[in-house]
């Protein structure tokens, strides 16, 4: 736990006790601060009493006794409408923070030099968080992950100068976070994205700038206009930018070649890495997660010796292309974190002989915009709500079967996988649909399609398989 010393002695309201708010308030407590937490939910407000958190309702509190206001990131700031504890916070003139800003301010009070990395991007940034971590890992770092991934974030080991952090941001926790300062800032890419909390593309892109206009090197993907404006802007305001991209060759800065990482220094090129043989990192959007971690890596002064090692070493993350095992020529991928079809793009782009698990509950749009990978399928097999409609957007282009469930899809895929004649088969669960339809969650719906495949004669796990 880090301490939130920052606070010794003051008041401080905090609304939200999830895990993470109650991480926050005990870092508060443990640091000297007093503490009043509320939540709307009884239960949440009955858990932080039990472990000794002062509670009480924040309509009723005196505010102006209040340094600070600890939102939690999942409560509405600004959109829909702003959640009636961050009108209080402003009619009372308390500035309004998050658990980020907290582990900002504390690391600039204890240890400022301690390296940090902070990485966000619509999509990537889970896998671009553990990836970086894990090669700090690897090369022998003090290392520690956190944030919207993992630990929350005061939860960590206090700061000391040779300890590093890694953590992912999301555009909530930024929003709270006002003078986060990383000493390398990611931003990966920009598409629309919680626009319901945001109101408009404009404000979520500007919310995304913060993380890196506020780093001491701001590593950006250019591939995307939002992003690139953002490189553009930085740097004339005289910014340390580093940009990086997956499809591009460029002047300057970092870009893949096939599965080559090349760095560009006023035109003139050099490979710093390869991701050629590495399961876990396959794709264009791969290419662009190590792209980031490579420059971040170089930053924090790893050599390129300890970060190619840190790549070919990494296991993936569960449920997103994760290798979960092998039979002979057949590879069995679990993508189920894939739950629209714009999230199961990547896992289509990356393999040639698929053998495609996909269904669940459906989301608007279907599968159409998948079209243009259907010649990579050799067979799908469809489950759940999904299965009859997109059965009919497949038609003649695809072979397919309506499996019904999940173990039946695995079984049957794996049989007629292990036909193929001369290359590698993959059977893929990239559902592009929700989960809650037949499972929990997506972590169970993976889990679900690791024992099915795992239960398969002859199937050995894979290195870094759950």
């Amino acid at each position: 736990m880090i301490p939130a010393a920052s606070f010794a002695g003051k008041h401080v309201s905090i609304f939200g006790l999830g895990g993470s708010g109650i991480a926050t308030a005990r870092a508060l407590i443990e640091g000297g601060a007093h503490v009043l937490a509320w939540d709307d939910n009884p239960d949440s407000v009955a858990k932080a009493a039990a472990t000794g958190i002062a509670t009480g309702d924040l309509r009723g509190a005196d505010w102006a006794k209040f340094s600070a206001f600890v939102l939690s990131p999942g409560v509405p700031l600004t959109h829909p409408k702003p959640h009636w504890t961050v009108e209080l916070a402003r009619g009372a003139g308390v500035e309004i923070i998050g658990d980020v800003e907290l582990f900002c301010r504390e690391r600039m009070l204890s240890a400022p030099t301690a390296p940090f990395i902070a990485i966000t991007g619509t999509n990537g940034k889970s896998t671009t968080t553990a990836l970086t971590a894990h090669i700090l890992k690897a090369s022998g770092r003090d290392t520690q992950m956190g944030g919207n991934i993992g630990r929350a974030v005061m939860t960590l080991d206090p700061p000391k100068p040779d300890r590093h952090y890694v953590v992912e941001c999301s555009s909530y926790q930024i929003d709270l976070a006002p003078s986060i300062n990383p000493t390398a800032g990611i931003l990966l890419n920009l598409t629309p994205d919680h626009l319901d909390r945001h109101g408009t593309m404009q404000h979520y892109a500007s919310i995304k700038e913060r993380l890196v206009a506020g780093s001491e090197t701001a590593i950006i993907g250019i591939d995307d206009s939002w992003c690139a404006q953002i490189a553009e802007r930085l740097e004339r305001a005289g910014r340390q930018v580093i940009r990086i991209s997956k499809r591009l060759p460029l002047t300057d800065g970092y870009f893949a070649d096939g599965t080559n990482l090349m760095e560009a220094v006023h035109g003139r090129y050099s490979r710093v890495a390869f991701l050629e043989g590495i399961g876990s990192l396959r794709g264009q959007h791969n290419a662009q997660n190590a792209l980031a971690a490579v420059a971040a890596c170089l930053k924090v002064g790893l050599d390129l010796g300890e970060i190619q090692s840190g790549l070919e070493s990494f296991p993936g993350l569960a449920h997103r292309m994760e290798q979960v095992g092998r039979k002979d020529h057949v590879l069995f991928v679990n993508d189920s974190k894939a739950t629209n079809a714009d999230a199961a793009a990547p896992a289509l782009s990356s393999f040639n002989r698929i053998y495609w698990i996909a269904g669940g509950l459906p989301k608007e749009g279907g599968i159409e915009p998948l079209r243009g990978f259907f010649p990579r399928i050799a067979k799908a097999y469809l489950i759940g709500e999904a299965a009859p409609a997109f059965s009919a957007t497949l038609g003649e282009a695809v072979p397919y079967e309506i499996s019904g469930t999940l173990a039946a899809a695995v079984e049957h895929a794996a049989h007629d996988a292990a036909k193929e004649d001369g290359g590698e088969a993959v059977v893929l669960l990239s559902p592009a649909c929700a989960s809650f339809d037949q499972f929990k969650n997506f972590e169970v719906r993976g889990e679900a399609f690791r024992q099915a495949a795992s239960a398969i004669d002859g199937v050995k796990p894979i290195g870094g398989a759950r």
